[in-house]
């Protein structure tokens, strides 16, 4: 079966399958050992990514930049002292001129609500860095982690325990992400 996921939104693993999870996953570790191996193809070369962060993050802003610089792409780090996101215009405004500008457009800040609205009216993928209720890109991680840990076995074959207040969106992304894998 193909799995294509061009040009969609990665907001929250509630909309994907489990077999477009699995690709994901698949992609990122294809791509880890393609850079280790110093084999890795740009393929996001003349892209522009906007990174809008609202909440920040050293490791989160480290990754999206990262990955992208690997892959070719020019990024624009929109900071929270930076930016007027959201608040001397509306989000869906703001979606529709960066749509206008960029190729993709990651956010990291405070309700689900806002990435989605940036999903919906930016007319180029969006993805979730990080809200209040969710966590995607870090879920997608923490799943390849648990493989590369397990060597010939697959999610489902996996069991893992959370210890801590699961009423986060760590928690949140956690329990879809596994109960979306069969674990």
């Amino acid at each position: 079966m193909v799995i294509s996921l061009k040009n969609r939104n990665f907001l929250k693993l509630l909309d994907y399958t489990p077999a477009e999870i699995q690709h994901l996953i698949d992609l990122a570790i294809e791509l880890k050992a393609a850079k280790k191996a110093g084999c890795e193809k740009q393929t996001l070369i003349g892209k522009n990514i906007a990174l809008i962060f609202e909440k920040t993050s050293t490791r989160t802003r480290c990754a999206f930049e990262v990955a992208a610089f690997d892959q070719g792409a020019q990024v624009t780090y929109l900071g929270p002292s930076g930016s007027q996101i959201g608040h001397k215009e509306s989000m869906k405004d703001t979606a529709r001129v960066l749509g206008r500008m960029y190729d993709g457009i990651e956010y990291r800040g405070f309700g689900q609500h806002i990435v989605e609205e940036l999903g919906e009216y930016a007319g180029v993928p969006v993805w979730n860095g990080l809200t209040d209720e969710f966590h995607p890109t870090q879920i997608l991680a923490d799943l390849m982690t648990m493989l590369e840990h397990a060597p010939g076995k697959t999610l489902p074959e996996l069991s893992f325990a959370y210890l801590g207040d699961a009423r986060n969106n760590m928690g949140n992304s956690l329990m879809v992400g596994a109960a979306k894998m069969g674990m």
